[in-house]
């Protein structure tokens, strides 16, 4: 299926920073889908550069290697961008020194705490900012301390406002569906800073030094995925395999430069590209 302008992209064989979302794009659970081994190999042997886009928080850059390596990818730990990445270069750059009270798993926790962010894990008055992201280990009491706090008026950070995260049997809750908990209960609405946002994009784009037209991000969610690479710039494809349907595009108000079904539509897309310049 490609229901994208054929007109938009004229150089898919061209691009060399290819940004790729992985759950519902790459691999669903620990099932890979088919030709993600041969387009990475072919980034590769083109001299490009892909990175591994996620706006899960709930867990570190070494769960994700151990995944990566399960299914037979090649990958290190500089090969990724996360919405973790981005939170802490905000915190860095835009909120230096403020207490974070953190509604997230022990991994995202940690892995603040490391980059020198100043953490809790209890609402204690000092506390500057509610910090959010997707929790699996999600408890009523941190629901309690995150409305308490809210109340008090801390500001509500969260990592990514993605409704669910995709799963064997279907669907479960994300850190956006947390944050509407929160909404409802207190009326405040956080400020997201993983995708949609163009941060990640963006930071791709700096780390990699390729020029936006060389750039491509490829993703399942309109309202995340297409959203970020519409903000920052720079083509997008948007793929069926995950959560998005190609209705989402007019529901959001993002549309991708293609639409195409998986990433076996995308590589057999650019091996078309290439041999037409043969």
């Amino acid at each position: 299926m490609d229901t994208g302008e054929e007109s938009k992209v004229t150089d898919l064989a061209g691009k060399k920073l290819f940004l790729l979302d992985m759950d519902g794009t790459l691999y669903l659970d620990d099932r890979l889908f088919t030709g993600v081994r041969e387009f990475l190999e072919r980034i590769r042997r083109i001299g490009g550069t892909y990175y591994f886009l996620t706006n899960n928080s709930s867990r570190g850059i070494d769960a994700y290697l151990a995944k990566m390596k399960r299914l037979g990818l090649p990958a290190g730990p500089s090969d990724f961008l996360t919405s973790v990445d981005v939170t802490i270069d905000f915190l860095r750059r835009e909120r230096p020194g403020r207490i974070c009270y953190v509604l997230g798993t022990a991994s995202f926790e940690k892995q603040l705490r490391e980059a020198g962010i100043r953490t809790v894990t209890e609402p204690v008055p000092e506390t500057d900012i509610l910090l959010c992201g997707y929790d699996t280990e999600l408890t009523y009491r941190k629901l309690v301390d995150a409305s308490f706090l809210l109340g008090q008026g801390a500001e509500f950070l969260a990592t990514n406002p993605d409704w669910v995260c995709p799963c064997s049997f279907g669907y479960v809750p994300d850190c956006g569906s947390i944050c509407e908990m929160l909404r409802r209960a207190t009326g405040r609405t956080p400020r997201f800073l993983g995708k949609p946002e163009p941060g990640m994009a963006l930071l791709a784009l700096r780390r990699s030094g390729f020029p936006a037209e060389k750039a491509v991000l490829i993703g399942d969610r309109v309202y995340t995925d297409i959203a970020c690479a519409v903000k920052a710039g720079i083509d997008s494809i948007l793929v069926l395999s995950g959560e998005g349907v190609v209705s989402d595009c007019e529901k959001y108000g993002y549309t991708p430069t293609r639409i195409l079904d998986d990433i076996a539509a995308v590589y057999q897309e650019i091996l078309e590209e290439e041999r037409h310049l043969q």
